[in-house]
């Protein structure tokens, strides 16, 4: 089974959050409510997916996401955020996140990025380039 990392500051998303990819088939490696903590979440359970929110305390998602990249240049993280800023989508998406979902979401975006990041490592990792 698949392992996340859910990170986000609002208890509701993480309980929806968990409950979704628990219903998928997911276990929930962790779960996180500030971009430090996500780090470190991140650092110990080594998950196969983060979902990461943008705005948290303490540390930010984008700042969340550059740490986390710099030790583990291919975590899949998928940002999950009401931003819907292109060009902060963009600067998400160019620092190294897989996909961006903007809140509020439809489960089955949820499920088709999970689903292709997930496939598309798994390609990845089978074949030598």
């Amino acid at each position: 089974m698949p392992r996340v990392l859910i990170a986000d500051d609002s208890a509701m998303m993480r309980k929806t959050l968990n409950t979704i990819f628990t219903e998928l088939g997911f276990t929930v490696a962790a779960e996180a409510c500030t971009g430090y903590e996500a780090c470190a979440a991140f650092d110990t359970h080594l998950p196969d997916l983060v979902a990461l929110d943008i705005n948290m305390p303490f540390m930010n998602g984008i700042e969340a996401l550059r740490a986390i990249l710099s030790k583990h240049p291919n975590a899949n993280i998928i940002m999950i955020s009401s931003e819907s800023c292109s060009s902060l989508i963009l600067h998400a998406l160019s620092l190294g996140a897989k996909d961006y979902i903007i809140k509020p979401f439809r489960i089955q975006s949820l499920i088709s990025a999970a689903n292709t990041v997930l496939q598309w490592d798994s390609v990845i990792s089978n074949h030598t380039l």
